[in-house]
């Protein structure tokens, strides 16, 4: 491990130190995890998780939240977010994660207010600044603190120094919410997000790794990494994808041909 990579892991752990305690946005995910797990380094039990529960949020990921809180003994706070109620979200606008975001925050800080915390940080690293990401501009509003990205973390950065320090997360694949699987403009419904997840997890559990299942209404578009687009296309496989997407809801099943990346929904923009 460079030492400037570790000089940086200490910058981190004095600058979350400065804020006396902190609540850390958590989803389990490669960014949140190695910034809980610096704050819970930096400041003990004055470190706590928040983690938003709702439709568009898989129930794999909140088990797996709850799961490393307990196992780091961090205390753990699950509120309920349900963006489908947020006025105007389902019909999924360009500033869809803002909507969200906003309201997700303003919920985090109210809790932290309850608890006696004075800041709440946010996962974010510097290779966000390169995306249409406009939940940044609610982080920005509210006063929602970025530390990985303020210290200057890549992404690789947080997967070497993940991996240096036995965080389980190090080599887990990219997430995001499940509504950003839908086109803009196309309305976000609990019984499609239902579909996306079924798709997905099976796709999980057959051994992809890396992947996506976008939904154009009833067509699914698979992204899976190019070095996996083969093994999809194996003729079992294949016709076995098929077979199950159509149970889940889907008319038509599609594979994205450039594979997976992310934002390509925001491709259009």
């Amino acid at each position: 491990m460079e030492n400037s990579l570790l000089d940086k892991y200490e910058s981190l752990k004095k600058y979350l130190s400065s804020f006396g305690s902190v609540a850390v946005a958590f989803s389990s995910g490669v960014d949140s995890t190695f910034l809980l797990y610096a704050a819970k380094d930096a400041l003990g039990d004055r470190a706590i998780a928040i983690t938003a529960s709702s439709c568009s949020f898989p129930l794999r990921e909140l088990n797996e939240a709850k799961e490393y809180c307990e196992k780091m003994n961090v205390r753990h706070f699950i509120i309920e977010s349900e963006e489908l109620k947020i006025d105007g979200f389902s019909h999924n606008p360009k500033n869809r994660c803002y909507l969200c975001k906003h309201e997700l925050f303003e919920k985090m800080i109210s809790k932290a207010k309850e608890l006696g915390i004075n800041e709440i940080a946010e996962g974010s690293n510097l290779d966000d600044n390169g995306d249409y990401r406009p939940g940044l501009q609610a982080v920005a509003e509210l006063g929602v603190r970025s530390p990985l990205r303020e210290i200057g973390f890549t992404k690789k950065e947080i997967r070497d120094l993940s991996e240096y320090l036995n965080i389980p997360t190090w080599d887990k694949q990219s997430f995001a919410c499940l509504s950003s699987r839908f086109p803009y403009g196309d309305e976000i419904t609990e019984e499609k997000l239902r579909m996306v997840d079924k798709a997905e997890q099976l796709l999980l559990d057959m051994g992809f790794r890396q992947l996506r299942v976008r939904i154009h209404r009833d067509v699914a578009r698979i992204e899976v990494s190019p070095d996996e687009i083969e093994r999809i296309m194996d003729e079992d496989i294949r016709l076995l994808v098929y077979k199950k997407f159509k149970e889940f809801g889907f008319m038509y099943v599609s594979l994205d041909l450039l594979g997976y990346r992310t934002g390509s929904m925001n491709e259009v923009l």
